[in-house]
């Protein structure tokens, strides 16, 4: 799919957009999905998918030449981490990765505000993920240069919802009218969370399937359906699969539990196989964050509906729209 240049269309909420390059994000930090309107989303995505092409023909820019990214993870990350470096790169930037952080300074008791104020002397720009929420939006009190928020404890993870809308857009042209049914770890996944937030824009059926230990917070769920997002919850996932026109599967997060034994209670809850797909829509999305943990069986992977290794490849060209409008380079 490709964006023409046309508006919104407010009835349906299709995107091509119009972006109009006025420089909104240039040295602005990316902290929380509710940072984004529609005309946000059209301005990002329109230049995420002129990099998508661009990327396809060339490989990579020189845009970016001459500027530095900080990478820095509180916690353990292969797709997020890899996925902003990759960007960075693609777009002729250089970066500093910082993956173990228990080896930096901060194993010597030295503050977020400290370190972040040190690597801003460093880089042009940094990508931050912290077991706290809130943390990047601390970090971005300080923060002289831009700060993108890679993950924020329970709290949200908006550059994964972005990729995540943009992977839809990809896979089925259009948003209005869509049925999106979120599974399995609701309560501590930040994915849906920030995914949930942004659909909120859209006229769309959310389902939440979980667990009741794992509900989606109340007080979300109250949230969007104060602004009329209409919403439904349910443990089982049966009641809706043949309904649902994109399913996003989430992982259960063993390391978000205190106590072993009611991790090992849900773990197992929904396992995604060949004869579960064979109930669904011939045109369901499947998608997932990554990583997987069982959810998902390898048996689905061949499935033309699983969309999850296509949904890691649009996330660099989200990425670098973002590093590149933040850096006032798009």
């Amino acid at each position: 799919m490709t964006f023409a240049a046309s508006t919104i269309n407010v009835e349906t909420h299709r995107l091509p957009f119009e972006a109009q390059h006025d420089g909104r994000f240039k040295g602005q930090s990316i902290l929380s999905i509710s940072q984004f309107n529609l005309d946000d989303l059209g301005y990002v995505f329109d230049v995420a998918e002129e990099f998508r092409l661009m990327v396809k023909r060339v490989g990579s820019l020189n845009l970016l030449r001459g500027y530095i990214l900080a990478n820095l993870f509180y916690e353990p990350s292969t797709r997020t981490s890899s996925s902003f470096l990759a960007a960075m790169q693609r777009l002729g930037g250089t970066a500093i990765p910082i993956n173990e952080v228990r080896y930096s300074s901060v194993s010597k008791g030295e503050s977020l505000p400290d370190t972040i104020r040190t690597l801003e002397a460093y880089a042009d720009v940094i990508v931050l993920r912290h077991p706290e929420v809130g943390s990047a939006a601390l970090a971005a009190q300080y923060a002289r240069k831009p700060i993108i928020n890679a993950g924020d404890g329970i709290g949200e993870h908006p550059t994964q919802a972005l990729l995540d809308l943009f992977t839809i857009l990809q896979e089925r042209g259009g948003i209005s009218g869509l049925t999106v049914t979120m599974l399995g770890d609701l309560k501590y996944g930040r994915t849906v969370h920030s995914l949930a937030k942004l659909l909120s824009l859209f006229d769309v059926q959310i389902n939440y399937v979980s667990p009741e230990i794992l509900r989606m917070p109340a007080d979300l769920v109250s949230q969007l359906a104060a602004k009329g997002t209409r919403q439904a919850e349910y443990t089982d996932l049966r009641e809706v699969l043949g309904a649902t026109d994109i399913l996003y599967v989430t992982r259960i997060q063993k390391e978000r539990f205190t106590d072993p034994a009611e991790y090992d209670s849900v773990k197992d809850s929904y396992v995604i196989t060949p004869e579960i797909m064979a109930q669904a829509r011939p045109n369901m999305v499947l998608m997932h964050p990554l990583p997987r943990v069982g959810e998902i069986s390898m048996d689905v992977d061949s499935d033309p509906r699983a969309a999850y290794f296509r949904q890691m490849e649009y996330g660099v060209y989200v990425r670098m729209a973002l590093l590149a409008l933040v850096l006032g380079k798009a």
